[in-house]
Order: structure tokens, then sequence, then C-alpha cells
């Protein structure tokens, strides 16, 4: 996860403004002196504004309208099959890929699936179902095995969207792992974990500014506005603060406290009034913050393997072009331990994804009918700062870590962690 900025005692690093440690992942969280390069707009962005008309569309499409509009009918496709898989005790399913790039929906299942289910999916997206030699569940129960016999010497473990086996990271490599797993694995080496206004909102609060751990004054981000109880709060990362610890904005208003905190899931509740938009931002070409703007969210999302999803923490400012590689991981990072329900995603033009201060900041997914919303489908949780690391951008772009590899929370596991029933919507 990602440790406090440097200027702290460099406990473990996480999206506060932090950078990740474990056999390499870094948390998010950020020390207490950092501040903008240059000061940011104080008080909400009045305005609304898109974040991805400027970014190069990937696949040969003429809009991201277009490409975000496939991907949002393969992603309810993806979460009918999910639904109707786990309903079965031994449903053969192993995986979805639902890369817009490649024009269809890649669902792969061990045995036989569904003709009915097929036939439906088909009805509404170009649909290939191709053959996996392990399910999903198979694939699980072989991480879980592999977790109890190695421990501290992996940084992630998770199925294969293919169903071939495992994906696992490590720092050094691990000999023998298929033997240990009882399945193939593919090993990442080198990957560590590390916890990765904006400046002065008010309530009801966004996702995407910054907060400060009175206790500490370490800095990471907010995420979106959920419900628990039929009550607002706000999500966010569990390594930026303990239990009733309070929470302010960087100008001393206060937030709340942490009310709810769950290190399996790495996503804690602030008890502060949680709102149902984010804060966004345009960037130059060096990653500058040109305009800041703010987005409404429309519901939530679970993020596909394939799927283009941007970050929005409050000092790296909104970051896209970013590709889910994997999901359903649990990552080990260093000081802080295992965090499962993670999402492995990368920059794809190799530049900064999130870094030091973001952690708990919104993962996003822009709605293709209208590129004002998202959806929310995720929390910051870490990078991998070891072998991923580049240039930081947005407000603070100097004095942290940043990396293009990163790993972060799904909405669904973390919101089910904190027993948080739901997004806020704007």
């Amino acid at each position: 996860m990602i440790r406090p900025h440097p200027t702290t005692r460099r406990p473990v690093m996480m999206l506060r403004r932090l950078a990740v440690t474990a056999i390499g992942l870094t948390l998010l969280a950020a020390g207490m002196t950092a501040t903008p390069a240059a000061a940011a707009p104080g008080g909400k962005a009045a305005t609304t504004g898109s974040f991805v008309d400027n970014t190069p569309v990937p696949g040969g499409f003429a809009s991201w309208s277009e490409l975000l509009g496939l991907q949002q009918r393969m992603n309810t496709a993806a979460a009918r099959i999910t639904k109707a898989a786990e309903r079965n005790a031994n449903s053969g399913f192993a995986g979805i890929v639902a890369d817009p790039t490649t024009r269809h929906l890649q669902v792969y299942w061990k045995g036989e699936p569904p003709a009915n289910l097929v036939a439906t999916t088909r009805a509404t997206v170009a649909t290939k179902v191709l053959s996996a030699p392990y399910s999903q569940r198979e694939l699980v129960a072989a991480a879980d095995r592999l977790r109890a016999k190695v421990g501290n010497q992996i940084t992630t473990v998770g199925p294969r969207a293919d169903g071939a086996g495992l994906l696992v990271g490590t720092q050094d490599g691990l000999l023998g792992a298929s033997a240990l797993a009882g399945v193939p694995v593919t090993v990442q080496t080198g990957v560590a974990a590390a916890p990765a206004t904006r400046w002065d909102d008010s309530a009801p609060w966004w996702g995407g500014a910054a907060w400060r751990n009175t206790a500490t004054g370490g800095g990471c981000s907010t995420g979106f506005g959920v419900y628990q109880g039929g009550v607002t709060r706000v999500l966010s990362a569990a390594h930026c603060a303990n239990i009733n610890v309070l929470a302010t904005d960087p100008t001393g208003q206060t937030i709340g406290t942490v009310g709810t905190r769950n290190v399996s899931t790495d996503t804690l509740l602030l008890n502060g009034s949680g709102g149902g938009r984010v804060f966004n931002n345009s960037t130059n070409a060096a990653g500058q913050v040109v305009s800041e703007f703010n987005n409404q969210v429309i519901g939530a999302t679970a993020s596909q393997v394939g799927n283009w999803v941007c970050t929005s923490g409050a000092y790296s400012g909104t970051r896209c072009s970013i590709q889910v590689k994997a999901r359903n991981l649990c990552i080990n990072v260093r000081n802080f331990g295992t965090v499962c329900g993670q999402v492995q995603a990368e920059n794809t033009t190799r530049t900064n994804a999130v870094g030091q201060g973001d952690s708990g900041g919104p993962v996003e997914i822009v709605n293709a009918a209208n590129t004002l919303q998202v959806w929310a489908t995720g929390t910051n949780t870490a990078i991998d700062d070891t072998n991923t690391s580049v240039a930081c951008t947005g407000y603070v772009p100097t004095g942290r870590v940043c990396a293009w590899r990163f790993y972060y929370e799904d909405i669904f596991s973390g919101m089910a962690g904190v027993g948080a029933s739901g997004v806020v919507l704007g």
C-alpha cells in the first residue's frame, strides 16, 4: 500500500499520500506537509466537464462515447453471467474479458455453459465462449492454498480471467509456484504494493478531495459517498487512519471521525455527509491541472478485465487511459497485511495512474451516453512502486512516489466490508 509522504518517518506507503510497501506494493497515503504546487481553487467546483475528450481513443473507435457504449453493454452482460454463475455452486464459469477494443465479450467456461445464458448474452453484444481448464471456484481455492503455504513470499494472487491458472505477483520470483498451488501459475516478478479539492471541500463531501488524519498529519483522498444504515458516509482507505480518528480537510474543516474500518478490504467510512459527485479535472500534455470541475455519480458497476477506467486522487488529479488487467486478487502489502477484492490496472501510456496521497480516492467508469457522468467502480489502495514508478502529475507533482501499475478495491467488495448498502447518487 502507499506510505506517508517522505517528510514523515516513512511508515507503510499507502495512498493517503503514500507509496506501496509489501513485497513491492506501497499504500497511497501522504505525509503531513504536502500542499498543491499551485493553490487549488477553494470550495466546490461549480461546473461540470468531460475529462476524456482530450485523451487519445484506443482501438480505432471514433470517440470515447463509442468505446464506452460498447464497454457498458459488455459489462451489463458480464454482470448477468457472473450472477447466474454465483447461483450455481457447480458452475464451470472461469472468467470474463470485456475489452471493447476486441469488439466482442470473451466468456471463459470449464465445460459447457448454459445455452440460454449464452443466447441472451449474444442478443445484446457479440460474444465468444472459450474453453477454460479451470473454473473460477477452483482457482480461488488454489489461491487460498498458495497463500497458506507461502504467505509473504507473494505480493498478489488471484484467478486469471481466462481460467488458465493463477496470476501471482512476487518481488523476486517463486520457485515451484505451480506445484505449490496445484494449478499453472503465471508469475509477475518485481511486484510490490504500496498505499498510493480537492483541497477545500465542504459538506456534503465529494469523492476525490483531500483529507487529513489529525492523529498523524498524513494525507489521503475521499472516495465515493455511500449509504450505511440509511445515512450517507464517505468511503476511503482503511490504511489512512484508525477507528475514531478525526478527519479534516486541509483547511482544518471537520469531515468526521472514522466510524467503520475493515483492514481486509482496505476500506473505511468517515462519519461525514457523503455527496453524489466526484471532483475531476482536465490536464495538459505534462499532466498539469488545467481546470477543475465535478461529475455526477449515477451508480456502481464492477470493473471487468479489459475495461477502461479513470482515477481521481486529490494529489495526482484525474488520470485516464487506464486498463484493467486482473480482478479478484488478494494482495500482500508490506507492514499492512493481506487485502482481497482487489483489481490490478495499468496506465497504457506508462505515465502516472496514481501515487502517494491518492489512497481512498475514486476509480470511475465514464458513462458512454453522457461523459459528464460516472459510475463508481473502486477505491485506490496501492501502487507497484518498485518497477513501475514514474513522474507524478496533478496538484503535487514533486516530492512523492507515483506509478503506472496500481491496485484498487472493487466497489462492491469495499462497500460490503464496511456495511455500506450503495453509492450516493448525484
